[in-house]
């Protein structure tokens, strides 16, 4: 296995200059708390990185086929595919369950993907869209499970370290590692920590850690529409043995209140998978007195109807 490396990082960086939003950082409470609101990114996730420097690496290799990409994801991944391909004039085929929510599919419509709607279950879909990449000869992609699509990932960490240059940790939810491996990668090569931050009922992770290798996992939790992955990346994995990496669980209670506690103190309606980071401060894992942290809000597709408050009459 190819162990993702800052070059890979660096290379990824260089390559989507000037087509994603820079993250914006901004200061905590002056309790050395920040946050990187990569919610205002394209598409609302920071998923935009991985699918566009997956798509410019194959563009410049020359193995970008006529046939274009295909993924299976109703998600983030789907909707960050659907855009990079949009912008580089190539096909998207998005292949979802019959069961996706009408705003997703009408999303990846609005980016110009063609939509399969196949089975009931993501692994129905998956199948479908593995055939048809080899039926047509479309570019396979994937949501986190790729080192290409983890290292346009780990781009935020040098746009958050230039911000932040005495950063000591970085704060990032865990789903299948994608985010999270190439955000180690190059934490790693400034000296920065990172904590991994995975719902107790979503640990994919925390499973292959406790394991010795990756392994299925069943999936609960309020934040699985995001980070309901079944297994853990082997890149993730190796990324979580590193001396500078600590793996932790937080309740589905932690996650709602810290998504309500930024929406009222901050009035930013993140995913819950965004808010699954900041449950981690003040419950498993507590800054030292001093500790420069950064928080990674990594999204915001989400139903803010839950966090507006009826008005008083």
């Amino acid at each position: 296995m190819h162990m993702l490396s800052h070059a890979d990082v660096k290379t990824a960086a260089d390559r989507i200059a000037g087509h994603v939003r820079p993250v914006t950082v901004a200061p905590g409470d002056g309790d050395g708390v920040s946050f990187a609101l990569e919610l205002m990114q394209h598409t609302g996730s920071f998923k935009a990185r991985g699918a566009l420097n997956f798509l410019l690496a194959h563009r410049e290799a020359g193995t970008l086929p006529a046939a274009g990409v295909t993924i299976a994801s109703g998600g983030n991944a789907g909707l960050a595919c659907a855009w990079a391909a949009r912008g580089q004039d190539a096909r998207a085929t998005v292949f979802l369950p019959t069961t996706a929510p009408k705003v997703k599919v009408d999303r990846l419509l609005g980016y110009g993907a063609d939509v399969r709607l196949v089975g009931t279950e993501y692994a129905e879909a998956l199948a479908a869209s593995d055939a048809f990449a080899a039926e047509t000869g479309a570019l396979a992609s994937h949501a986190y499970d790729h080192p290409l699509i983890a290292a346009g990932a780990g781009t935020l960490l040098e746009e958050v370290q230039r911000g932040l240059p005495g950063l000591d940790t970085v704060v990032v939810s865990v789903g299948g590692g994608g985010l999270f491996a190439g955000v180690a990668a190059a934490a790693r090569a400034h000296g920065v920590r990172v904590v991994a931050v995975e719902p107790e009922n979503c640990r994919a992770l925390h499973a292959a850690l406790e394991a010795g290798r990756p392994v299925d996992v069943a999936v609960d939790s309020v934040a699985a529409d995001s980070l309901g992955a079944r297994r853990a990346s082997a890149a993730a994995l190796e990324a979580a043995r590193q001396d500078h990496v600590r793996s932790v669980l937080v309740t589905d209670a932690d996650i709602v209140r810290a998504r309500r506690s930024l929406w009222d103190e901050r009035r930013l309606a993140v995913e819950h998978a965004a808010a699954t980071a900041h449950a981690a401060l003040g419950t498993a894992y507590r800054p030292e007195p001093g500790e420069r942290v950064c928080v990674v809000l990594c999204g915001a597709n989400t139903d803010p109807s839950d966090l507006v408050a009826a008005p008083r009459r």
